[in-house]
């Protein structure tokens, strides 16, 4: 008897999860912005380059022994950087560049290996803010599949990824900003 209670518990668990997932966003996006004081070309073509952005990025910066590889051309389209980490917040994964347009927007392809298989697309934005100013927007979008997708309910991506946004563009405004 109490076996068919604690299995139905299970099951009615396992059915609402199934009902909140379909009922919930799977989309979500972040996105932070600063303005670096650099003319708008000089900033876009120092956003282009996935290696530098491994000097800069907060996730480069947690395991400085990460193994980083590179296949094809910086600064072009094709270009994948893939990196390996021990450390769990960095984990293994690849980022290709799959589209330019000059002084606008760089898009790329975010494949993540470890801790979890996931896919994502992140860019830049830059805007002129004057001669010697630009407005630099970083983001990503990614989908949660279903029935996964009811986690978020309770993980608040804005504020986890958020922050580390923040960090590597304060960090990417001041390299930019001393060269």
């Amino acid at each position: 008897m109490i076996v068919w209670i604690i299995l139905g518990a299970i099951g009615g668990l396992i059915a609402l999860i199934l009902i909140i997932a379909a009922f919930s966003k799977k989309d979500f996006a972040v996105e932070r912005t600063i303005t670096v004081n650099k003319p708008l070309p000089e900033t876009y073509d120092f956003l282009t380059s996935l290696q530098k952005q491994n000097q800069w990025s907060k996730w480069a910066q947690t395991d400085p022994n990460m193994k980083q590889t590179y296949i094809g051309t910086d600064k072009t389209v094709g270009f994948i950087s893939k990196w390996e980490s021990q450390h769990k917040q960095v984990g293994e994964g690849e980022q290709e560049i799959k589209k330019l347009i000059p002084n606008q927007r760089i898009e790329n392809e975010l494949r993540f290996m470890k801790p979890m298989k996931s896919v994502a697309d992140a860019y830049f934005t830059v805007a002129s803010e004057g001669e010697k100013h630009t407005r630099v927007a970083w983001g990503f979008t990614s989908t949660t599949p279903w029935p996964f997708n009811a986690f978020m309910l309770f993980f608040n991506m804005e504020n986890a990824v958020g922050k580390d946004f923040d960090e590597g563009l304060s960090n990417m405004k001041k390299m930019i900003e001393a060269e």
